[in-house]
């Protein structure tokens, strides 16, 4: 399940792409898998072990039909002290990730640093309104230990990466079929996961991601602009 778009990012051989915190590694994979036959170096970095545990496991699972030139690997690290050296790496997909860390502006500063000049961004964070109705509904939907610590404005944020010598390129939201779940989940916390509208919603969900048939994926279209849980920003590096 993406969130941004592959169309979007501009790789191309010889590149090398972060996944920076990229949890259990759905962009990571879901990238190396479109692009596997490109000598491109895809990198996952994150701060859970047992995350990475998991992504690396799930590199087996890729459905590939021949054998590729790209390469993957996972870094556990601190994304406020990347490991890389300065101007050193083409792209860099930054995906719900910022609203869990209180000193972003820190990792906003160490993603400029490694990026080369003409190097493209990817950032995503979950929209305001719909994450705003998420705390209204229940407070430990975001005090849970690792949960998101902000709500962000996604003008401001914008305006903020610009500000650093990027040059805006387009936004997009995603995931609307996926807010109502949260919502669910927030309304009936108590209750669960197991709770049945939500084990029904979820259902759904995990039904449409593997099934993707043409009713949701057009209701997922036309509803994105209005009720995308994701707010999806791309951006050149100008400096």
């Amino acid at each position: 399940m993406l969130t941004l778009k592959l169309e979007n990012l501009s790789i191309k051989a010889g590149d090398k792409v972060l996944d920076l915190g990229c949890g259990e590694g759905r962009h990571t994979l879901g990238l190396f898998f479109h692009f596997h036959q490109q000598p491109v170096a895809f990198i996952g970095l994150d701060l859970n072990r047992n995350d990475l545990d998991t992504a690396q496991q799930r590199i087996a699972d890729l459905p590939l039909t021949q054998p590729g030139k790209a390469s993957i690997s996972f870094i556990h690290s601190n994304g406020l002290n990347l490991p890389f050296a300065n101007n050193s790496v083409e792209h860099i997909v930054c995906s719900e990730v910022l609203e869990h860390i209180p000193d972003y502006e820190c990792m906003l500063i160490e993603i400029k640093r490694i990026l080369k000049p003409g190097g493209s961004l990817c950032i995503s964070v979950p929209r305001k309104w719909p994450e705003s109705l998420c705390w209204w509904l229940e407070k430990a939907y975001h005090q849970v230990e690792g949960g998101h610590v902000r709500i962000f404005n996604g003008r401001k944020l914008l305006q903020q990466i610009q500000q650093q010598g990027y040059r805006f390129q387009k936004k997009h939201w995603a995931h609307s079929l996926h807010a109502p779940y949260w919502w669910l989940r927030c309304l009936f916390w108590q209750r669960g996961e197991g709770f049945l509208p939500v084990r029904l919603y979820h259902k759904l969900l995990v039904w449409d991601l593997f099934k993707k048939p043409w009713i949701t994926q057009w209701l997922d279209t036309l509803l994105n602009p209005i009720m995308g849980k994701s707010l999806v920003l791309y951006f050149i590096n100008d400096e």
